[in-house]
């Protein structure tokens, strides 16, 4: 198979823990030949197809120079056997666009995963709520009294923008409300901006758990992200500390009820966040 990745520049990877560079070495290994572009390479010109300029690649087995170019030409999408889109978030105006060109690739015969239109339908926060039985106390909002409101019955909160990425821009606000006025006013900016706001789940001590589910089906394991030194995110992006650990009953059957629909959707792969037993986010644009 000749597989092509829209990613990030190949240059930026941090190979130890890059679960794309994984990817593309597991399908060199296999004796797949491997294509890299960015986004910004994705061409669509009047009456042609959807091109892009393509790098092929030979991954060298080395830590620094990781991998060589044997080539470069501008391709026509459909011409691959699988595109992966692993371009990380934001899920920006230039994301968007882009699932709109690989979408309208998928029409001319490619096959792209996940799903651009997939993508473009599931918010990894607010996806969450189509599913109110595996989830906390969650509100969507851009109306500060609604945050106020929320906080006055549950005391101790979480407040994070919907389109932050590795633990960026999360606040916690326990009983006493301190700063409260003042985090609401920058998350929402004065109320044109929506965000969300849970319920504190203690169970973090314990760790975010990543569940990977791939083909509508859990993979057994996962990793609890534990928060360090009084933090109360466990990114990793964020100095968590990753921990590898079997699925619990409760990370299982969330992931074997939302599985089937999501791959019904052509979300190929996706990455759960649970707390505790409470599902909090999920994670396609580029799971790990």
């Amino acid at each position: 198979m000749h597989i092509l990745f829209v990613a990030d520049p190949l240059e930026s990877f941090k190979i130890y823990k890059d679960t794309t560079f994984s990817m593309m070495r597991e399908a060199q290994r296999r004796g797949h030949t491997v294509a890299a572009c960015q986004p910004l390479h994705l061409v669509w010109q009047r009456g042609g197809v959807v091109q892009a300029l393509v790098q092929s690649i030979r991954l060298t087995g080395q830590a620094d120079a990781w991998f060589e170019v044997t080539a470069t030409a501008t391709q026509a999408l459909h011409g691959f056997d699988a595109i992966i889109m692993r371009k990380d978030p934001p899920f920006d105006s230039e994301f968007f666009y882009a699932t709109h060109l690989l979408e309208q690739a998928e029409r001319e015969g490619a096959r792209v995963f996940n799903s651009p239109r997939a993508l473009r339908d599931h918010p990894e926060k607010l996806a969450i709520m189509e599913f109110p039985q595996h989830i906390g106390a969650t509100l969507v909002t851009r109306d500060p009294q609604a945050v106020r409101a929320f906080h006055a019955e549950h005391r101790d909160i979480i407040l994070k923008p919907l389109d932050g990425m590795g633990g960026t821009g999360i606040f916690r606000v326990k009983d006493d409300g301190l700063n409260l006025g003042a985090i609401i006013e920058t998350l929402n900016a004065e109320g044109t901006q929506t965000i969300m706001v849970q319920k504190f789940l203690p169970a973090i001590e314990f760790g975010d758990k990543r569940v990977l589910v791939i083909g509508g089906k859990p993979v057994p394991y996962c990793l609890a992200r534990i928060p360090q030194g009084g933090e109360v995110r466990g990114n990793l992006a964020a100095g968590g500390k990753g921990v590898a650990q079997p699925l619990s009953d409760a990370d299982r059957a969330i992931a074997e009820a939302l599985g089937p629909i999501l791959a019904a959707r052509g979300l190929l792969l996706v990455g759960l966040d649970v707390i505790g037993d409470s599902l909090t986010e999920s994670n396609v644009t580029r799971p790990t």
